[in-house]
């Protein structure tokens, strides 16, 4: 038997019965003189799918695989597909009303009690950040804490192996785990979410896990320092970012860092930008670094500057990417 045929062989039709899925692999895998998908169109696929953007672009690069080889790597980083997830991603498509089950999981996030206060929301709009307080619980920390350990290959005692080179410096380049799922399945993390989008109709990323440890002689902090991660051309459209902190993390401990505040004045800042990269501005001057508990988790609107920052005690810092959007979420198409 062929690779190719053991690939069909491990991949039956009706386990990844999604539309757009052949059209995204052609595009991506450069088997198609078609631009590649934008990502509004591609993003809740492959988080219906439970893949990560970075993580399924790689693969398609590295491997060029055929059709049938791309299903079967589906099948074995993220097992087969929800069908309920798949239903409502048709239905979006289609202009169409979600599944029952959908209805009655966003009506469950509607009616649940508030989990960001009156001023949570004041700090929200006054700074562009808030915490979101146990957004899951101190056990369910602790286990996608060990998945990390684990995923970098170290171990809290040994000291020497949390620096072990690796390619993406903070970034673990980890996806799927059922420890990563109780962050991404939280109604406390979904209301929060609610409540900054005025809607419940939204959609969870699949996100990586991140590992920042302390600066020694011979390491220095990698970054990525204070950056944007959209483009900086007018107009910048609301968006959601968020870190969740696996370990009590310090302010000094590798923590988020951005500038609060930054979105009130951002559109005038790029216009008396000039001739000058606004990448490459400093402003550190106006930046802080936001401390927090295990199981507590930061949300930050996408136009203020972030980043990791030095850690300059004497534990890493180990967090998990995560943040929701609208299915129609657009970004600007001109990158600036």
């Amino acid at each position: 038997m062929t690779a190719s045929s053991a690939a069909r062989a491990s991949a039956p039709d009706d386990q990844l019965d999604v539309r757009g899925l052949e059209e995204f692999w052609a595009r991506h895998s450069f088997r198609s003189q078609a631009q590649p998908t934008r990502a509004t169109e591609l993003r809740p696929m492959l988080d219906v799918l439970g893949l990560g953007l970075e993580q399924t672009l790689t693969y398609l690069g590295d491997e060029r695989p055929d059709f049938a080889a791309f299903r079967a790597w589906i099948l074995q980083t993220a097992g087969e597909a929800d069908p309920v997830k798949v239903a409502r991603f048709h239905a979006w498509l289609d202009g169409a009303p979600p599944p029952e089950a959908v209805v009655r999981m966003l009506q469950a996030i509607d009616d649940a009690p508030a989990v960001l206060g009156r001023d949570d929301l004041a700090h929200w709009d006054e700074h562009g950040y808030v915490i979101l307080r146990r957004a899951i619980s101190a056990e369910q920390a602790r286990a996608a804490e060990e998945l990390l350990w684990r995923q970098v290959n170290a171990t809290p005692d040994d000291r020497d192996s949390w620096y072990v080179r690796r390619p993406n410096g903070i970034m673990v380049q980890h996806f799927q785990d059922p420890a990563m799922e109780a962050a991404r399945q939280s109604h406390r993390v979904h209301k929060a979410h609610a409540q900054l989008w005025g809607t419940s109709d939204l959609w969870m990323i699949t996100d990586r896990l991140s590992f920042n440890p302390p600066e020694r002689p011979g390491y220095a902090f990698p970054g990525p320092r204070l950056h944007f991660d959209m483009s900086l051309a007018l107009p910048i459209p609301f968006a959601t970012q968020g870190i969740l902190y696996l370990t009590d993390t310090s302010a000094d401990q590798g923590a988020l860092q951005l500038v609060p505040g930054f979105h009130k004045g951002i559109e005038g800042w790029l216009e008396n930008v000039g001739d000058s990269d606004p990448r490459e501005v400093d402003l550190s001057g106006g930046a802080v670094t936001i401390a927090a508990d295990a199981g507590d988790m930061i949300i930050w609107r996408q136009d203020l500057p972030h980043g990791a920052s030095p850690n300059r005690t004497d534990r890493p810092r180990m967090a998990q990417y995560l943040t929701m959007y609208p299915a129609d979420l657009t970004a600007n198409p001109v990158w600036r």
